[in-house]
């Protein structure tokens, strides 16, 4: 009943005309953000967290609409994999194992209404779970002193890349190079400066915000400019998007199975909607195809990974909210967001400004009906979206990002510093290293740093104080076991590649 209480209080918070209208212009935003191939929630959520600055919008309302934003793109990845066989984002990609061969059958209005209903379910699911958990995870959190918070950075740190990251040593070097970045500036204990150059420019470090528009959105443009793409081809035509009863019934238990294995997924630190959507196929594809119709046009093959995903996105909200450990790569940038509002999230979060969190599970709630009804009768409009050009839509990204930059603090330094970051993160990705761990280092080294050092204050300097409780061998066992686990599939993975042969040295043979 306490829940349901502070429920209440939140769609208060949530039904005002203010925050009703960033609701809905987030989820319009981010579907089309989403349907995009490319761009994904990250990028999206990122392009507009300047906006939200220079809007100057309340904290609440702020996360509100980009959690919309954030919702709206993990909806609108499945048009493209439907319509073209191009994924908007990862987590989409085994939506294109099925989805795509109905579309090409002339069920492609079928698979579009089955996607979206099934993205419903699961995001309603995530939502209700983080309704019930959070405050349950907090409850748990508040036994958390500064060596339990240290061994919880990281375990964030070993598991950003998930179980299933290509390359850990590459995951962990990004990390490395964030907590390197964040190092950067006035001491806070003994007030020196570090790494500044004698630059007062950086005696309060990088900010956050700047450094997540620089990586994700800047490198997004210049790899563009790289491979210089050019115009998509034509999506297959659609101008409705509603499926038989018969085809959708058949499909509810699939979408029920997907959203728990979503969700379970989604909270565990790192794995992120990919591995929600990737579980929830591969237990419906045991469980249903019996007649090896998967990958051939079944419309569970639609349904399972749309509930999965979009499940796993509302679950990757828990940790963050509840811990201050973001769940995937979207939730560290609204993390960022956090805490260039002076909010610290965490179990303290839930006690000192609830009004923040149930607001913004109310919004959640609303969001997800708005979704279902843009994205039944306007899938027509969304699709015609896939036929513009990224070269078309980056100058507009360019110009989002440097307007939004320099309203934060009007000053150039910081465009360059963007644009630095941007330089740094297409660096990043010509040497296949991912850069949300090095976002997940500049956010999370400080507070990693001080609560090491209150630890070790604490306990008069002796290093035993990190393996003295329960809570934190648990947490160093899972850090050890999910880098295991890591290492393991990479080396794997690997394994399984065909051997490259030397075309002149098998001649010569």
């Amino acid at each position: 009943m306490e829940t349901l209480g502070f429920l209440l209080h939140g769609f208060e918070e949530a039904l005002t005309p203010l925050n009703i209208a960033l609701a809905l212009t987030g989820c319009f935003v981010g579907t089309i953000v989403g349907a995009l191939p490319g761009l994904g929630p990250v990028n999206g959520v990122a392009i507009l967290i300047p906006l939200a600055f220079s809007l100057q919008l309340p904290a609440g309302s702020a996360l509100i609409l980009l959690s919309c934003v954030y919702y709206g793109c993990m909806y609108g990845g499945r048009i493209s994999s439907i319509m073209l066989n191009i994924p908007g984002d990862e987590p989409a990609m085994m939506t294109c194992l099925d989805g795509y061969p109905m579309a090409k059958n002339g069920k492609a209005p079928e698979a579009l209404a089955i996607s979206g209903i099934a993205s419903f379910v699961g995001a309603i699911t995530s939502t209700i779970g983080l309704m019930l958990f959070a405050p349950i995870l907090v409850r748990f959190a508040i036994h958390f002193g500064p060596a339990e918070y240290f061994a919880l950075y990281l375990l964030a740190f070993a598991t950003i890349g998930g179980v299933t990251g290509s390359n850990p040593a590459k995951t962990l070097l990004g990390a490395a190079i964030g907590l390197a970045l964040g190092t950067v500036g006035i001491d806070p204990q003994s007030g020196t400066a570090r790494f500044t150059f004698d630059d007062i420019h950086l005696y309060d470090g990088f900010q956050a915000i700047i450094a997540i528009v620089g990586l994700f959105a800047i490198s997004e443009v210049l790899v563009l400019l790289e491979t210089q793409v050019g115009e998509r081809t034509g999506a297959i035509a659609v101008n409705r998007a509603f499926a038989r009863w018969k085809d959708i019934r058949g499909t509810i238990p699939t979408m029920i199975r997907g959203s728990l294995v979503g969700f379970v997924s989604g909270i565990l630190p790192g794995a992120g909607a990919s591995l929600g959507s990737f579980l929830a196929y591969t237990v419906e594809r045991r469980i249903s195809d019996k007649d090896h119709t998967f990958g051939t046009g079944d419309p569970k093959g639609v349904a399972a990974p749309e509930a999965g995903n979009n499940a796993a996105a509302g679950g990757a909200l828990v940790p963050m909210l509840a811990l201050g450990v973001p769940g995937s790569g979207t939730t560290a940038v609204l993390l960022a967001l956090l805490i260039s509002l002076n909010i610290t999230p965490g179990p303290l979060l839930f006690q000192d400004q609830p009004q923040i969190v149930w607001g913004l599970i109310a919004s959640l709630f609303m969001a997800n009906v708005f979704l279902l009804l843009l994205n039944l009768p306007l899938v027509g409009v969304f699709t015609r979206m896939l036929s513009i050009p990224l070269w078309a839509l980056m100058p507009f990204v360019v110009m989002i990002s440097f307007v939004g930059v320099y309203s934060l603090s009007h000053s150039t330094f910081d465009l360059v510093v963007m644009v630095g970051f941007g330089l740094l993160g297409f660096i990043l990705r010509k040497l296949d290293i991912a850069v949300v761990p090095v976002v997940l280092g500049l956010l999370l080294g400080g507070e990693m740093e001080a609560n090491m050092r209150r630890a070790l204050a604490i306990s008069a300097g002796d290093p035993w104080v990190f393996v003295e409780s329960w809570i934190s061998i648990v947490l160093y066992a899972a850090t050890f076991l999910f880098l295991g686990l890591a290492v393991f599939f990479a080396l794997r993975k690997r394994r399984s590649k065909p051997p490259v042969v030397d075309p002149e040295a098998a001649m010569a043979d």
